[in-house]
């Protein structure tokens, strides 16, 4: 098989093994969520945080869940990054944003974070955040060995077919997965135009 066939059917391998009641389970949790009138913060780095900018538009837009990003606002995140440090840029901005008990935190991640090994410290303080005042955290991550499949309520974990292309394949996923929930029959209240 050449390049592109072997990545599509680690692809396609991933269709198949992923977890459709995890899948389920997060389209029901952001159900009772939006419910609730909670508020859901999408979290990640690097091309998870891209993807975070993305998801937050179908989410407010196609579900009418009240959506947001600390990725979002460039000024506030390299300012708290470069005043108080990049561990904390993100427990500090749902700190001032006052993250209750009826909102959700959802982690879009490779790893996940690790405490011990000091990866992600900012994604893995949020996560203690969420916890101490009880909202929910949910994740579409890369590997259950991290911090938000360990300590996350409903947490999509993206099948490892090949350990070489973990992180493609996870960012990829990422998108195909809230795709599949913004398209979910209990979530979406605005069709698409195409």
């Amino acid at each position: 098989m050449n390049h592109a066939e072997s990545f599509f059917a680690a692809a396609a391998q991933i269709c198949r093994d992923i977890s459709f009641g995890s899948i389920e389970a997060l389209a029901s949790e952001l159900d009772r969520l939006r419910d609730r009138r909670g508020r859901l913060f999408l979290l990640g780095v690097g091309g998870s945080a891209a993807n975070c900018s993305h998801a937050v538009n179908d989410f407010r837009k196609l579900c009418g869940i009240e959506t947001y990003s600390p990725i979002d606002n460039v000024s506030e995140l390299t300012a708290r990054t470069n005043d108080e440090g990049w561990d904390t840029v993100f427990a500090a901005w749902l700190d001032t944003s006052h993250l209750g008990d009826k909102d959700a935190i959802l982690i879009y991640s490779v790893g996940g974070g690790d405490a011990e090994r000091k990866i992600s410290a900012n994604i893995v303080q949020a996560i203690d955040l969420a916890k101490a005042r009880s909202a929910k955290v949910f994740g579409i991550v890369g590997r259950d060995s991290g911090y938000t499949a360990k300590h996350g309520d409903v947490v999509v974990l993206i099948p490892q077919v090949n350990p070489s292309w973990v992180t493609p394949l996870s960012e990829a996923f990422q998108a195909v997965v809230w795709h599949c929930l913004v398209s979910h029959p209990a979530l979406q209240r605005r069709q698409t135009k195409w």
